[in-house]
């Protein structure tokens, strides 16, 4: 006999779209949330945008989810009433040499599925976006933007509903795993244990260290965290653009790019800066706002009439990557018991950008797992 069926750890974007996946379909939940709040780290400093698939490598499990994802957030955001917006995304080239990139990057969203992108010449592309400097473009109409805060909000208005229940201060700080229930230990002020079928690992920045956590849990099992670190900066004044801008994607992210809000105010970032640290407690979110210097030559490369005053410091954030600076990006890792052998177990590494967008199809994937075990 356990306490509850499942037990969520973490509650931001992906905690509570897992833990309302869960309760809507008749189990008993509960989210272990170690701040005051929900959703006030990683997806608290996201670009809020809503991908359209384009970048990751076809049959991946980040290609697969957010496709699924995306369509199946557009639906939530207009039954829940989460203001978003279809604004679409303009990807660009802004040299000769990168149109063979742009033209790859387009066969490879095709082959996941999404068949909405239009190649712009330059001339297009200026005509949509006045401001723009490049060579060629590519536009996805089906990219938007949401508001995140709102979007937990109503994911965990949703598992409240079916019962599931968020206790905030709450650190799972161990986890027994046995063939009957699992057994997580809070750090409470009178420390709590309790009884579980399932233990879902949605720790996102602290996914592995929490893995590293559970009594006799194979290390071979479990990645190395790697933390990636990127800056924001507002623009001050009116945005000339009306669509996302997006340049072609770097190593370690999608370069600097400029994001709207939804009163139409634009943002430029995240750039890229890996730390050398090995625990989250230890992450400075702080803009350093030296930065700036290398956004301006960024931004310039598709927008050259940007001035030296027009970048504020906006916010940093950073992503919970599991693969280093100079190895290939790693795909999403959703480890249920057929993958690492503890049963009752799920964990989440590396989910990254695009998480926010895929966050439904995750909490679909895990739904499966433990439906199917």
């Amino acid at each position: 006999m356990t306490d509850i069926d499942c037990t969520v750890i973490g509650a931001g974007v992906i905690g509570l779209a897992v833990a309302r996946a869960l309760a809507s379909a008749g189990y008993t939940t509960l989210i272990l949330e170690r701040e005051v709040t929900f959703g006030t780290i990683t997806s608290a400093r996201s670009s809020e945008v809503i991908h359209a698939g384009l970048y990751y490598p076809t049959g991946s499990l980040k290609a697969l989810l957010c496709v699924r994802g995306k369509a199946l957030l557009y639906e939530f955001c207009e039954s829940h009433a989460v203001a978003h917006r279809r604004c679409g995304k303009l990807i660009v080239a802004t040299d000769p040499a990168q149109l063979d990139a742009l033209q790859q990057l387009m066969a490879t969203a095709q082959q996941n599925g999404v068949n909405d992108l239009q190649w712009l010449s330059a001339e297009q592309a200026r005509a949509l976006e006045p401001e723009l400097r490049c060579c060629a473009a590519l536009l996805s109409p089906s990219t938007g933007i949401l508001d995140t805060h709102a979007y937990m909000l109503a994911l965990l208005g949703d598992a409240e509903r079916h019962g599931g229940l968020l206790a905030t201060h709450s650190t799972a700080i161990h986890i027994e795993a046995g063939k009957e229930y699992c057994s997580v230990t809070t750090d409470e002020r009178e420390s709590t244990t309790l009884r579980s079928q399932w233990v879902i690992n949605c720790a996102g920045l602290d996914a592995p260290a929490l893995a590293g956590r559970i009594e006799n849990f194979p290390q071979t099992k479990i990645p190395k965290a790697q933390f990636a670190k990127g800056t924001y900066f507002n623009l001050l004044g009116r945005s000339p653009f009306s669509r996302l801008i997006y340049p072609l994607p770097e190593p370690g992210g999608l370069g600097v790019h400029v994001t709207l809000d939804l009163g139409g105010n634009a943002r430029f970032g995240p750039d890229v800066e890996w730390l050398s640290i090995d625990n989250s407690t230890d992450i400075d979110y702080r803009v350093d706002i030296t930065r700036a210097g290398k956004f301006h030559d960024a931004i310039r490369r598709y927008w050259p009439h940007l001035r030296d005053d027009q970048l504020a410091p906006a916010y940093a954030g950073v992503r919970p990557k599991i693969t280093g600076p100079d190895e290939l990006a790693a795909d999403f890792r959703i480890d249920g018991p057929a993958e690492h052998g503890v049963p009752g177990i799920v964990n989440l590494f590396g989910i990254e950008s695009p998480g926010i967008t895929a966050s439904l199809a995750i909490a679909e994937y895990v739904l499966r797992m433990v439906r199917t075990a």
